[in-house]
């Protein structure tokens, strides 16, 4: 598969679960895949110099390969990565022979891959935020309502973090909102670094952000603010050929703490706790 395309952005966020998929995929240039195969949509059989086209070959695989078919897959023209098949035998995949029902198999192919792109934008549309690609706010809450439930009834720890940019508004000001939405990114993937597979990170407005950390006390949580704050504050942000630092503020409420009745006060607890940090550092 070509990386860097959108497309294969997709795939393999739809596939990534797969335990099979490091086995069976591999990443390339697209600068290497054309080297290898030019830019045409015609299967390319060989059964000589295996070797130089190990690239397109998952590297965990250590299959004995004498010949091989590699299927151009194209999606919405563009062409994205190839259908491999490998043999032991030399003769299996031999140039001579016409890859027709190969390239038909490529079509059907390229077919169900659009299916499951198309299912995995409507899914990002339906519960993601469209710039950052984390958990909207209806997602969040949703989530948060199941971790509260959860907590109370099994008398957990849950803490939920609620962050905000600070003096956003000037780099939208200075800079443009193009160089605001790269900010917004970039602080998603700092957050993202930090979020274990239970936590729930969303974009809750703006430049707000919700992390809902389950199994987490209120001591852990702020440890773990401390950490992105600082890191915040040390990450340079490339802006054209400016450099900008941005730096975050946070609130934490812990159901152990505040005793709350309802999920939305555990958030709203966290929001009172945002204003009087920003008040108290203005």
């Amino acid at each position: 598969m070509v990386e860097g395309s959108d497309t294969s952005r997709l795939l393999l966020k739809a596939f990534g679960s797969s335990e099979l998929l490091p086995e069976r995929v591999n990443l390339t240039t697209r600068s290497q895949f054309q080297g290898l195969l030019g830019t045409g949509s015609t299967p390319t059989l060989i059964n000589e110099d295996i070797s130089t086209y190990r690239a397109l070959i998952p590297k965990k695989s250590n299959w004995l390969i004498r010949s091989m078919s590699v299927a151009p897959i194209s999606l919405d023209g563009d062409i994205i990565g190839c259908l491999n098949q490998g043999d032991v035998t030399a003769d299996r995949f031999s140039p001579e022979l016409d890859p027709v029902l190969l390239a038909q198999l490529a079509l059907k192919f390229s077919l169900c891959l659009s299916n499951v792109t198309a299912h995995e934008k409507l899914r990002l549309l339906a519960f993601n935020d469209p710039l950052t690609e984390l958990l909207n706010r209806r997602s969040m809450e949703h989530a948060l309502k199941q971790e509260f439930n959860r907590a109370i009834r099994y008398n957990r720890e849950l803490s939920v973090s609620f962050i905000d940019l600070d003096k956003f508004k000037l780099v939208n000001d200075q800079y443009g909102h193009d160089a605001g939405d790269k900010v917004l990114m970039d602080v998603a993937k700092i957050l993202s670094r930090y979020t274990r597979e239970s936590d729930i990170l969303c974009r809750f407005a703006g430049d707000e952000f919700v992390l809902v950390l389950p199994e987490t006390p209120v001591s852990q949580a702020e440890s773990m603010m401390l950490r992105i704050q600082e890191e915040m504050a040390s990450t340079p942000i490339a802006i054209n050929s400016h450099t900008l630092y941005q730096q975050i503020s946070y609130g934490i409420a812990s159901l152990q703490v505040e005793k709350s009745h309802s999920y939305p006060s555990l958030l709203k607890h966290a929001d009172k706790a945002l204003y009087r940090n920003k008040k108290r550092t203005a």
